[in-house]
């Protein structure tokens, strides 16, 4: 099975590249971004060392519909689609933080909880919670956004004090993060999953703030299935879910959670596979849609660049 993991493209009037942990972004004259999404696959901020065939196709086309599908909301990025692991866009500058907002005590949250912690970015959390118990209302839970290393938590206050967005920039974001969310777990119920948590992008052009980024995906989303939940959480069972949640689980079963003197579990064949296998069962469900792979027998970065190059053409 073929992945996608490097990419060094060299488009017209491309100023520079930025290779992320998952996407490779190329700057187009300082106006347009070429988003793309690889099957590079990242946990506990490192990359693992395989990637995942059809993660990246997987992301990019869930992403693009549903930045179409809350364009209502607020204004975001994204012109076209040129392919299907690449997306074009507005280029913008990026607030350094991430908005996180959960409806329910899991993940990460989770584990800072049964730490002893009551209080996350400023949010005070109630007392006698357990784990995947729904928040009286969803909590946003800011991190910094960091070229390398963890992301940390942050406050409302501080992000503000700070300078790192102004105050009525943020509740601009604030307020489209509760919509862009109530939005997410609409459509999450329709196909019979529950939103659990998610994260927003946000950047300027301008004046003009756009969210940014992918939305609603398995790399920056938790879902967990509706049917059974409340079963489960009653009986202090683990929930039936899709996300990457189960790749991070798979490295904390394997001793890793890249902490000082741990090695990174092989990542075989059969586990790569059963990882997309993961994808594409979310995809399914989340838009109701059949997944329909790309040309599996071309080459993926010449098919990338073609398309890529056709589209910027055609805008001139």
């Amino acid at each position: 099975m073929k992945a996608l993991t490097k990419t060094d493209f060299h488009f017209e009037g491309q100023k520079s590249v930025y290779h992320g942990k998952v996407r490779d972004v190329y700057n187009i004259d300082d106006d347009l971004i070429v988003m793309v999404a690889t099957d590079r696959i990242s946990a506990f901020d490192v990359v693992l060392p395989k990637g995942i065939p059809f993660k990246g196709q997987v992301l990019n086309q869930i992403a693009a519909k549903f930045l179409d599908d809350t364009k209502d909301i607020c204004p975001n990025w994204k012109l076209a689609t040129p392919d299907p692991m690449v997306t074009v866009g507005v280029k913008c500058e990026g607030f350094r933080v991430e908005m996180i907002i959960r409806s329910i005590l899991t993940g990460s949250a989770w584990r800072a909880y049964k730490d002893g912690c009551r209080e996350l970015c400023g949010v005070k959390l109630p007392e006698g919670m357990r784990e995947n118990q729904r928040f009286p209302e969803p909590i946003i839970t800011p991190t910094t956004k960091a070229d390398e290393g963890h992301d940390l938590n942050i406050s409302r206050e501080e992000i503000i004090s700070q300078g790192i967005v102004s105050a009525e920039d943020y509740a601009i974001i604030e307020d489209w993060t509760r919509k862009l969310f109530e939005r997410g777990q609409e459509i999450a119920a329709k196909h019979g999953l529950i939103l659990v948590d998610t994260k927003y992008e946000f950047g300027k052009s301008g004046d003009q703030i756009y969210l940014i980024d992918e939305i609603h995906t398995p790399d920056s989303s938790r879902y967990f299935y509706a049917d059974g939940y409340e079963d489960r959480f009653e009986k202090g069972e683990p929930q039936k879910q899709l996300s990457k949640e189960f790749v991070r689980q798979w490295l904390i079963d394997h001793n890793f959670m890249n902490e000082p003197g741990q090695t990174m579990p092989e990542i075989t064949d059969e586990y790569a596979e059963s990882v997309s296998e993961r994808y594409i069962e979310l995809y399914e469900h989340i838009t109701g849609e059949k997944f329909n792979k790309a040309d599996e027998e071309e080459d993926i970065a010449a098919r990338i660049e073609r398309n890529v190059k056709d589209y910027l053409a055609k805008r001139k």
